[in-house]
């Protein structure tokens, strides 16, 4: 049925007749043109490209994508966090202008672009790789067809289908085995380890950590800080900063005997706490550790980002609420928590699937 404001109209002839304004004289008045078609639905339908060709930019940029690149990133510079500017950075001196970069801009398709897909899929990328380095293609041209008023080559670019893997986790025996040796010897590499499998910590917030984030009197810790290393344009470089979002910055409880080994371990306020001084351990460091560690316990080399995944998982099987947990792991929303974090073994499959009946 038509709608008020459609300017939609069945004629005598049986026919249907849409009309829309195309453009605008010199004074003002509205100009208009006619669609016609056998249904209702189908006169709509063309309107609607007409009206969205009619709002399609009709400029083009003869600009390389090597400059506009440039131009990209000088402007994108001021407005995100060092460590995003330089994930940037890399994908586009590292993919984007080696396949792209003495391309006009005019010239960029779609075809182009799944061409350059195809090759990544082929060098071993993950289609997640190949996902984030497409959106920062999409990023850049979508800025440039704003700034040049031109036409957005790749604004109906569809992404590789992202197919998350199950992260590796110890079984509950393995966790047993690691925690017991963590227990057994202080030291800071032990130390960062139970920090981050009994509070949730990223590796990168861990080595950031200093001795003035740790309240012994109320009993947490404070996450301010991150720790990473970051591309600069040449090379790679250690990057102390912000946490990875504002959800990030967060004071966490901590259970008594964690801040009991801290009290054992206790430096000087501003020192940070794993290297014992005004120089942080970068996440690469420990991670070496980490893998040594895991070596020597016996157990199966895993990510450092795993005990975060085993934090989670194990306290929803402690009973924690969903909020609360999302809160402590410094996450924006409990979706993430729920679809990244949280892990059902087989063991808590068999014990949920022993509790139905055969009448609920």
């Amino acid at each position: 049925m038509p709608r008020r404001g459609d300017n939609i109209y069945k004629r005598k002839d049986g026919r249907w007749e849409g009309r829309y304004n195309y453009t605008l004289d010199s004074n003002g008045k509205r100009h208009y043109k006619a669609v016609y078609a056998h249904s209702y639905q189908e006169v709509k339908d063309k309107m609607s490209v007409l009206r969205a060709e009619r709002k399609r930019p009709v400029g083009s940029c003869k600009m390389t994508v090597k400059d506009l690149c440039a131009e990209w990133l000088q402007a994108v510079k001021l407005r995100v966090k060092p460590s995003t500017y330089s994930c940037y950075k890399l994908k586009t001196d590292k993919h984007l202008i080696p396949e792209f970069g003495n391309t006009r801009f005019d010239k960029i398709s779609t075809a182009k672009l799944h061409d350059f897909i195809d090759i990544k899929m082929r060098e071993g990328l993950s289609a997640k790789y190949i996902s984030d380095i497409v959106v920062v293609f999409k990023s850049m041209t979508k800025y440039i067809s704003k700034v040049y008023s031109c036409f957005d080559p790749l604004d109906n670019v569809i992404l590789p289908k992202k197919e998350r893997k199950a992260d590796a986790l110890l079984s509950d025996e393995q966790q047993k085995r690691l925690c017991s040796s963590i227990s057994d010897t202080y030291n800071t590499t032990n130390l960062s380890v139970m920090l981050s499998y009994y509070t949730g910590l990223r590796i990168g917030e861990v080595c950031g950590l200093k001795w003035s984030d740790i309240d012994f009197d109320a009993n947490t810790l404070t996450v301010s800080r991150t720790v990473q290393r970051i591309y600069d344009g040449q090379t790679t470089k250690v990057f102390i900063g912000s946490p990875k979002s504002k959800s990030s910055v967060r004071t966490i409880p901590l259970p008594e005997f964690i801040t009991e080994r801290l009290r054992q371990l206790r430096a000087r306020a501003d020192d940070f706490i794993l290297s014992g001084r005004d120089r942080a351990v970068e996440p690469r460091t420990l991670q070496y550790r980490f893998k040594s560690l895991l070596k020597k316990v016996n157990v199966p080399s895993i990510n450092f980002h795993s005990l975060r995944h085993m934090f989670a998982t194990n306290c929803i099987r402690l009973g924690f609420d969903v909020k609360t947990l999302s809160e402590i792991l410094g996450h924006s929303s409990v979706e993430v928590t729920l679809n990244r974090y949280v892990h059902s073994s087989m063991d808590r499959k068999k014990a949920c699937m022993g509790m139905v009946k055969k009448s609920f």
